[in-house]
């Protein structure tokens, strides 16, 4: 593959980034210091499954499902196109209709203002973010789109009901979910994303690291 440019809309993970209310903080301990006389550095980890950038698996709303380990390969690899949305609304399908998608499309990513918000504070949590509506979820199970990515930390409304329906229609389609993108950067057009989460058995997400290229 011969890119001109690689873009890394990853969030970098720190003891101060931001996280879903009741998910568990991120917490990165040095165990091991140079500087104190050890001969390596060496840290210690601990933070959720659905932390900064990170991919949803089957499993994290439909029990029973696939886990992370378990997600095509081709749908986390491939062409993307990367669309701008300035509304004050969740993204219906009114709104994907509008688009005009180019025949064939099988990934979106959106970028609303929440990237903005990514580059002034990582480590609040922005509640009024702009999400998807389940009518919209539909329409891209409808177009067959493979991956939606979302540069808040939820592709679905910080008070959603508890049946969590726009999660469940895209993962019942084995859509796969990338959550908490930093697209502030990135004009809309056409990119290669990798989207590579880690490899965690019967994860029900994982955190990965995300780019774009073209």
């Amino acid at each position: 593959m011969n890119f001109k440019q690689l873009y890394d809309v990853s969030l970098p993970i720190s003891n101060m980034l931001a996280v879903w209310p009741g998910d568990p903080l991120v917490e990165i301990q040095r165990t091991s210091e140079i500087s104190q006389g050890a001969t390596v550095n060496l840290s210690r980890l601990v933070m959720g499954s659905h932390t900064g950038t990170h991919l949803d698996a089957p499993n994290h709303f439909i029990e029973g499902a696939g886990g992370i380990d378990q997600v095509a390969l081709t749908a986390l690899v491939g062409t993307a196109q990367v669309v701008e949305l300035k509304l004050n609304h969740h993204i219906g399908a009114a709104d994907l209709l509008d688009l005009k998608l180019p025949t064939g499309t099988e990934r979106i990513l959106f970028k609303t203002s929440h990237s903005a918000h990514w580059q002034s504070n990582l480590a609040t949590f922005q509640e009024d973010f702009i999400a998807l509506a389940p009518d919209g979820a539909q329409w891209l199970v409808k177009q067959g789109i493979k991956l939606v990515g979302i540069d808040a930390l939820s592709v679905e409304r910080f008070d959603a009901p508890e049946e969590y329906p726009v999660h469940k229609i895209l993962l019942g389609a084995n859509i796969v979910i990338v959550e908490g993108l930093d697209l502030d950067k990135i004009e809309p057009g056409e990119y290669t994303v990798m989207a590579l989460p880690l490899k965690i058995k019967d994860g029900d997400g994982a955190p990965a690291r995300v780019l774009l290229a073209r």
